[in-house]
């Protein structure tokens, strides 16, 4: 009932009136049966925006972080999310990848959407990075469409670290569901789950524009940031102790 209460009422209507966005291809999300809308990840405000606009609704996977906050604020996040039909993933550790499929296929076999970012991460700089195979390994096991998704705008209406978005409008493209029949039976060899998940990248990349990286974002973020310690280390040598 709060879902759609945020959905009608509360958030739905403010992020229309902030965002105000232009819809394309919606048409392409089903009207039941289950399916996988893989999005590309620019913004905070993506995780309530796409569900807006959706007639049905849609369960998103979302960092553990943000169910995980200390204190009376922590627990009022984490009912938040649990609220917007949000499924928090531990994305630490070697069962990371394994926890989160099975969370995303529970919600494909009640035949419900299931919303995925398969960059893993937001963007830190507006560029589409190389998708992770999880999106791939649900699509094949669950046998659903994937309908791929671009976000478009909200990296500069709410760039990371920035807590109140920009009133600044966007646009929401949705493209023809993907069909990946053809490898039934094979969700288990590697190169097939890359094959997928590239051909489902390609596809947001077709709908959005963006540079594409062929790295994960989250090996970038980490390069970038070694970068800038070891610049910060070559300003501000360490004095030797006598």
């Amino acid at each position: 009932m709060f879902y759609y209460l945020l959905k009608y009422v509360v958030l739905g209507p403010l992020l229309r009136l902030m965002f105000r966005p232009r819809i394309e291809g919606l048409e392409h999300i089903p009207e039941s049966g289950a399916a996988i809308v893989a999005g590309n990840h620019l913004s905070f405000s993506d995780h309530f925006l796409m569900p807006a606009i959706i007639k049905r609704r849609i369960t998103f996977l979302a960092k553990a972080e943000y169910f995980t906050g200390p204190g009376l604020r922590g627990r009022l996040t984490a009912a938040f999310f649990h609220s917007a039909g949000q499924i928090p993933v531990d994305r630490s550790g070697k069962e990371a990848g394994q926890a989160a499929i099975r969370e995303g296929l529970g919600v494909l076999a009640k035949d419900e959407l299931l919303g995925i970012y398969p960059e893993g991460t937001r963007s830190h700089d507006g560029r589409l990075y190389k998708g992770k195979v999880g999106v791939a390994a649900m699509a094949l096991k669950a046998q659903v469409p994937v309908i791929p998704c671009a976000m478009i705008g909200t990296f500069e209406a709410q760039p990371p670290g920035q807590k109140v978005p920009n009133f600044q409008r966007v646009s929401i493209r949705f493209g023809a569901p993907l069909d990946f029949s053809r490898y039934a039976g094979m969700e288990n060899e590697k190169a097939v789950l890359r094959a997928v998940t590239d051909e489902i990248m390609y596809a947001i990349l077709g709908l959005s524009g963006q540079e594409y990286v062929d790295k994960y974002a989250a090996v970038v973020k980490a390069e970038e940031a070694e970068r800038a310690a070891a610049a910060h280390r070559r300003k501000f040598p360490r004095m030797p102790l006598s």
